[in-house]
């Protein structure tokens, strides 16, 4: 049985252009959510899809963001902000 691969080779240019295809994807699901009216009982089962997509979409962006390793100088102190 064939096994996942665990490495990933990826620059920090790529992982910025998959989080812009999310956020992208999330901006178009959030136009096609607010056309939908809820009023309308076809539209329900439509409506769940769109925010089951947005909800995946932003949690895998909030574990990309949990795996970054900002930047902090060592030798002196750090003032955030």
């Amino acid at each position: 049985m064939p096994s996942y691969n665990r490495q990933f080779d990826l620059s920090i240019a790529d992982v910025d252009l998959i989080e812009e295809a999310l956020r992208a994807r999330g901006r178009e699901l959030c136009r096609m959510r607010r056309a939908l009216s809820e009023e309308n009982p076809a539209h329900l089962e439509s409506i769940q899809v769109i925010e089951q997509d947005q909800r995946a979409g932003e949690e895998l962006l909030g574990r990309l963001h949990d795996q970054k390793i900002f930047y902090r100088p060592s030798a002196q102190v750090y003032v955030g902000g």
